[in-house]
Formats: C-alpha cells, sequence, structure tokens
C-alpha cells in the first residue's frame, strides 16, 4: 500500500476522530486550536510527569530490540495534554526504517520465544501483569494526562487492561491439541496449535492501555512476537507498559513499539513477509485499507471496525436500570468508546418519562480536569472531534430534532462539550448514521419490537447493543435477532477479559478476549503418522 493512499484514507475517514490513523498535519491542527499561552504545562501537570519520569514510565523514544531509541532523523512529534491543551513532552517519531528494524528484532526473537514453554510464557505474564498493578496509580495517571478520561476511569483501564495479560497468563497453559480417531489401523492424525509468528498491533488513542494489552497479551501467550503502534495522540501509556514488560523479563524483541508517521509505519507493517499477522483497532475505512494491503502477503488479520451501537428500551423497562445503563453506555470516557450507545431508541410508551429522567442524570454530570475530584466527564480528545460533534447536532436540528439538554460548547473552554440530549431524532440523520465519538445522546422513538430491531439493524455496523426489558422472552427473541457481536441486556458496561469482543458486518473481523481471542494467533496444524503398526 502507497503511504499516500493510506494518508488519503486515514484523512477521509468519517470515523477519524474515534481511531488510531491520525497523522502529523492532525496534531498539527490540535496545535494551532490552542492560545500560544496554554501551550506551556501547568505546575498540576509538571507535577504528575515529574512522578513518572521518577518512576522511569515516562519514555520518549521508541523500543527496539529491547533497547530505547530515538527516530533516525531526530524528528519529535509533541504528545498533548487534551483538557489544557499543554505540551506534555517530545516523543521520537518514527517511520519506516524504524519498522523495519523492530520488524527485524521480532523476527529474531520470535525463534526463541516461540520454543518456550507454555509455562515459561506464562510466567513473564504474570510478572508483567503483577507490575502493571504495583504501578497503577502512576499509569492511571499518565493515561489522564494524555488521554483526558477521569482518574476514575483511567484506574479502570489499568484495572481491565492489565486483566488480559492476568487471563493470558493463565491461558498459555491450555492451549489445547486434539486427537483425531484415525480411519485407519495403522495411521494416528493428531492436531498442533502452533503461534502465527510476528504481529503488527495497531491500536487508538481511547483507551490507551487496554486496547494493546488486549493484543499483546493472547499473542505472546501464544508464542508471537509484536510490534506495537499505538497513537501519536497517546503514545505515552503504551512506551511505559513497554518499560514495564522489559522490568518483567520479558526477552528483548519479544516487544517493539513505534510511533510517529502512520503511512510509514504501516506501509513497513503491512509489505514484509516477516509480519504474519495484523490485529488493528480503528475506522472501518481504514481497516479496510489495511485489510487490501494484508493481501499481498497473504497476512492473518483480525478487525475490530467502528460502531454505531442502538440502546433500546423498552416499555416494560426498570426506567432507573435503563437511565443507569444507557448513562454508562453512552457517557463513559465523554463517549469516546467504540461500543458507546450511538442511538438510544425508546419504545413511546415510556419515551417521556425516560427523556425525563436520562434529561435529570446528565444535567447533574460534572465536567472537568479529569484529576479534579468529583468530575465524572472530561475533554473529549481534540478540536477535531468537538467540530464532529458541532456538525452532527447541527445537521440532527436542521432536520426537525430538539436540543433538551447541552448542546453547546462547555464554558469551560478547549475541547470540553457538555454532556447532551437530543429528541426526536430519526435513522435517517447522520448522527444515527455516524459514530459520533461525544458525548451526545440522540432519542429514536419506536412502536413495536419489530420495529426496534428493524431500526437497531438498519446499519453497516455491528458491534455493540443494549437492550432494557423486564421480559425474559423478550430479551431472547432481541438478542437473538440484534445483528452484532456484542448485546448488553440490562446492563450498559459488558466489556471483560473472559468474553470475546468483536463485531458484526462492517465493524469487523476475529474476537479479542477469551479462550476464543487466543485462537486469532494460532496456526492449526495437522500431523499424519503412518506406518504405525511397524517396528
Amino acid at each position: 500500500m502507497a503511504a499516500q493512499n493510506l494518508c488519503f484514507m486515514a484523512m477521509r475517514s468519517s470515523k477519524l476522530l474515534s481511531r488510531p490513523s491520525y497523522l502529523l498535519s492532525v496534531q498539527m491542527q490540535m496545535l494551532s486550536s490552542f492560545p500560544p499561552h496554554t501551550r506551556k504545562m501547568s505546575m498540576d501537570a509538571q507535577s504528575v510527569a515529574s512522578k513518572l519520569t521518577s518512576s522511569g514510565l515516562l519514555r520518549t523514544q521508541g523500543l527496539i530490540g529491547g533497547k530505547w531509541i530515538d527516530a533516525y532523523d531526530g524528528k519529535t512529534i509533541k504528545v498533548y495534554n487534551p483538557a489544557t491543551g499543554e505540551s506534555i513532552v517530545d516523543v521520537a517519531c518514527m517511520g519506516g526504517r524504524e519498522t523495519n528494524d523492530a520488524i527485524s528484532a521480532a523476527y529474531e526473537a520470535y525463534r526463541s520465544w516461540s520454543k518456550t514453554t507454555a509455562a515459561e510464557r506464562s510466567k513473564f505474564l504474570r510478572k508483567w501483569y503483577d507490575l502493571l498493578m504495583i504501578h497503577k496509580e502512576e499509569l492511571a495517571q499518565l493515561i489522564t494526562l494524555e488521554q483526558g478520561k477521569t482518574l476514575k476511569e483511567s484506574i479502570g483501564e489499568i484495572n481491565y487492561g492489565a486483566a488480559f495479560i492476568e487471563f493470558s497468563a493463565e491461558e498459555a497453559k491450555r492451549l489445547y491439541g486434539d486427537i483425531i480417531p484415525a480411519p485407519l489401523s495403522d495411521r494416528r492424525l493428531f492436531v498442533l496449535k502452533q503461534p502465527v509468528g510476528v504481529v503488527g498491533a495497531i491500536t487508538p488513542w481511547n483507551f490507551p492501555l487496554a486496547m494493546i494489552t488486549r493484543k499483546v497479551g493472547p499473542a505472546l501467550a501464544c508464542g508471537c512476537t509484536v510490534v506495537v503502534k499505538p497513537s501519536e495522540l497517546t503514545p505515552l501509556t503504551a512506551l511505559a507498559a513497554a518499560e514495564l514488560s522489559i522490568q518483567a523479563g520479558i526477552p528483548a524483541g519479544v516487544v517493539n513499539v513505534v510511533m510517529g508517521n502512520a503511512p510509514d509505519i504501516g506501509d513497513a507493517l503491512l509489505a514484509s513477509p516477516q509480519v504474519r499477522k495484523i490485529t488493528f483497532t480503528g475506522s472501518t475505512a481504514v481497516g479496510k485499507k489495511l485489510m487490501a494491503g494484508s493481501a499481498e502477503t497473504v497476512k492473518r488479520v483480525s478487525l475490530e471496525l467502528g460502531g454505531n451501537a442502538p440502546c433500546i428500551i423498552f416499555d416494560d423497562a426498570d426506567l432507573d436500570v435503563a437511565v443507569k445503563g444507557t448513562l454508562a453506555a453512552k457517557f463513559r470516557n465523554s463517549g469516546q468508546t467504540c461500543v458507546c450507545a450511538n442511538r438510544i431508541i425508546v419504545q413511546e410508551g415510556i419515551y417521556e418519562k425516560f427523556e425525563n429522567a436520562l434529561c435529570d442524570a446528565v444535567q447533574s454530570m460534572k465536567v472537568g480536569d479529569g484529576f479534579s475530584e468529583g468530575v465524572t466527564q472530561g475533554p473529549l480528545i481534540n478540536e477535531a472531534a468537538v467540530e464532529k460533534v458541532e456538525s452532527l447536532i447541527h445537521d440532527a436540528t436542521s432536520k426537525g430534532a430538539k436540543v433538551i439538554t447541552g448542546g453547546k460548547r462547555h464554558s469551560l473552554g478547549f475541547t470540553f462539550y457538555e454532556p447532551t440530549v437530543i429528541s426526536d431524532v430519526n435513522n435517517e440523520m447522520r448522527i444515527s448514521r455516524e459514530e459520533a465519538f461525544g458525548p451526545v445522546a440522540p432519542l429514536l422513538r419506536f412502536k413495536t419490537e419489530e420495529d426496534a430491531i428493524r431500526i437497531a439493524n438498519d446499519t453497516n455496523a455491528g458491534l455493540g447493543s443494549y437492550v432494557f426489558t423486564n421480559s425474559i422472552q423478550r430479551s431472547w427473541r432481541v438478542a437473538e435477532a440484534l445483528e452484532y457481536g456484542l448485546v448488553g441486556v440490562n446492563e450498559g458496561v459488558f466489556s471483560t477479559e473472559v468474553a470475546p469482543f468483536g463485531g458484526f458486518k462492517q465493524s469487523g473481523l476475529g474476537r479479542e478476549g477469551s479462550k476464543y481471542g487466543m485462537d486469532e494467533y494460532l496456526e492449526i496444524k495437522y500431523v499424519c503418522l503412518g506406518n504405525m503398526n511397524k517396528e
């Protein structure tokens, strides 16, 4: 894939705001959107950064073959605090040359890592998990500093992300093969599971740790080595996690991290025959390009792509449960998750009650810097994210939707946006067709169960979905009818390391987490032994 093609697709993608394919020009746009006087780090941010530096977790170089390395041409890129526009630190801006060296290091390390016993790999991963938990507070501060989510949510992400490493450590010892009954008495048939090889992992900014551990944990457990390309917006958490992998004793070259020039890095990963698998979380548009680019060397591909999650509220739902679940599904991380409720589809008999209750709850949300006490919503990632939210709301209101609460930039300025509820939305408005990735809850009205299912499935996406009802029969019917890889019934947060995560239709291929996610990093080899009756 030509670099300019990947760049073009990344810049043209309607879901660029939610994904890891941001390029340098987008970062420069973000810088220009902040007043010059805000670009120096505040004392609070300096204090956090200083503590992280003292702990050895604030890294600015890439990791290649066990060594921390600057970009070969000396270029750097700034990482910003989205709550203030402050520059946190400059990190290495790497490209194709560094990525090729990282691939070579991973390929060399694969020769020995793939031959270690499952028990040995399990011990390394368990030590890495222990270190992640020991440094939970520092890592959470780092996430809040570079990504903007509240400190409470950041701590939750560390627990969630580290759990994938713990699960992988446990599951490494359970990668069983099979014995197949042979059709002939002198034959023995069996199946081996072996690692795919070097894995290129491309991850987004909205979960800077969990989206990495969800890929790297099972890869290492299966005997693969990895080259991680984190988002240019949030590379610091990835680098801190990599530092802890070194401290855990994971051998040099098993985990490599490169960041910077996204097209060049992507091109190198796609072109290399030594990279046998690409795992990507990002937009559907970029996922398609990666899938096409992988065809040249016939790489394995797993893709977790865009979502357009429906949240269906039936008349018989418990109102309090439905409101609480919808808040969690919609406003977590300021609406910046791939499974955020993008369309809240409410049955007409409960519509007004639900709208009023949701508005009351939304109006009580506290917006602010993620480090501040009691804050439940932080900033959006940058100015472009705010502009997309504004565009979607303008389109909806111009076509008859009404803003019930919120609907404008927050008085705090920067990239803060008011938690918003809009009503009288229909499924033809852009906000129903595009992933908003912001704190906006659009309410749609429906009459019958069949209507709800039709509206919910009327999209090319099929990742997360939510249903609120007190009817057991209905919960089964609707869960089975929804064309989505994930269904939460009377629950607004369903992600866990022990369950498979992935989508239908254009929301992706493959699964992450659980025993099913392990299979994404394994090749199946059939072995036939003949002449077994002879000495």
